[in-house]
């Protein structure tokens, strides 16, 4: 007898989609620690559209996005969830995942029932003329994150997607292992590749910030791999050496450094304190890189206690290219740096399907390794989302178990 609700980690036999779901959800009158805001409830399996996919989510990646949503700052993610049609009282957290196509929509055709996928987070309208004229649907006026711009995120039994957002799993990982590096890694390959004539080179040296996190450990493997040479920003030694087992040339450990934040003003007397440990900064990269030599890509994301530096180090005629603002958005930039050496600023999110189909082939082919930290399960989300935000994760990339079985993982208790 077909179930109305089926447990976590019980799948339903292939193609029977059960009217009701578990979701872990945030609500605007929950707004606060990751704890107390995300919960799991029981609700109603979202309708298709007519290019929409159901995805029975077998794992799902951990992003800092769900710390914002579940924090309702810098936005109430529920209120631009009426833009795209879509309910405003609640939000399913999550923008990585891995699993099984359970249903699909009149005018799908390039995915079937049982073909068992990744799914990548970029959506988009896809009768938007900008995407319609061949443009990058990236930048189109329409864009929008799954799992976080959209209702029906990943760290649910169900998840509603566009088509396109679906790619093949590569055969030799895990669910848990699948579910992590998309995100992240789509978002890295853009950051390097997808701003030309700033894409990585051979011979360039890159500055990766947080080289052993999700970002910066799939970072680091695409700059190898394209024949440049990555310096990694770490906290301490053994990150180093994980960075350097990923292809990192070398690292700085800024715990070295003290200058962090935004320098005062250019002509106080403590500004030069500032400029003394930029410099010092400077020169741990040219060591780091065995040559004195400053790098063409700076790879940002922390961003307000970092960019000064980024811009500060940055080689003349190159690229800080920045996807997000993990400990403050209330950057500086000196200009004087900027339009003398004739630098780049530029900004970077997320990636359109071609750039995460370039990747998610890195990874089915091995070239990429899957940086997975830990995986945790269903019932330990708020609790991982909490230590995200306060940097208590292990190296590499998170990701927690749905409908997957529950055992041999990574326990809080």
């Amino acid at each position: 007898m077909r179930n109305d609700v089926y447990d976590i980690g019980e799948v339903p036999p292939l193609g029977e989609v059960p009217p009701r779901m578990h979701g872990m959800l945030v609500r605007p009158d929950r707004f606060g620690d990751p704890t107390v805001a995300i919960r799991d409830e029981v609700l109603d399996v979202p309708e298709l559209g007519a290019h929409d996919v159901l995805v029975a989510t077998m794992a799902a990646g951990v992003n800092f996005n769900n710390v914002w949503a579940a924090r309702g700052v810098p936005i109430d993610v529920t209120k631009g969830q009426a833009r795209w049609g879509e309910p405003t009282d609640f939000h399913i957290v999550g923008s990585d995942a891995s699993g099984v196509v359970y249903a699909i929509g009149s005018d799908v055709r390039e995915v079937a029932v049982g073909d068992e996928v990744v799914v990548h987070p970029g959506q988009w309208n896809l009768d938007d003329p900008w995407v319609a004229s061949g443009n990058d649907p990236g930048l189109a006026a329409s864009f929008r994150v799954w799992g976080y711009d959209t209702c029906w995120g990943s760290m649910a039994q169900f998840t509603k997607v566009q088509e396109h957002q679906c790619l093949p799993k590569a055969e030799h990982l895990t669910w848990e292992e699948a579910a992590a590096p998309t995100l992240t890694g789509g978002t890295a390959y853009r950051m390097l590749f997808g701003w030309p004539p700033h894409t990585v080179q051979p011979g360039d040296l890159v500055l990766v910030w947080g080289g052993a996190g999700g970002l910066g450990s799939l970072a680091i493997q695409l700059v190898a791999n394209a024949g440049g040479r990555a310096v990694a920003v770490v906290g301490s030694p053994e990150k180093a050496d994980y960075c350097r087992s990923l292809g990192a040339v070398g690292s700085i450990n800024r715990r070295d450094f003290s200058h962090w934040g935004v320098p005062p003003r250019w002509d106080a007397p403590a500004w030069r304190d500032w400029l003394d440990g930029a410099k010092a900064f400077g020169k741990a990269i040219w060591e780091a890189a065995g040559e004195k030599t400053n790098p063409r890509i700076v790879f940002e994301h922390p961003g307000e206690d970092t960019i000064p530096t980024s811009n500060f180090v940055c080689d003349r005629g190159g690229m800080i290219v920045i996807c997000a603002g993990t400990s403050g958005y209330d950057t500086l930039i000196d200009v004087r740096y900027l339009w003398y050496l004739q630098k780049r600023y530029q900004g970077s999110h997320l990636m359109n399907t071609a750039q995460a189909a370039a990747f998610n082939d890195l990874v089915r082919a091995g070239t990429i390794r899957a940086t997975l930290g830990a995986a945790y399960p269903y019932d330990q989300i708020p609790q991982v989302h909490h230590l995200m935000e306060e940097g208590g994760l292990p190296d590499g990339n998170v990701s927690c178990l749905v409908n997957a079985p529950q055992t041999g993982l990574t326990t809080l208790r």
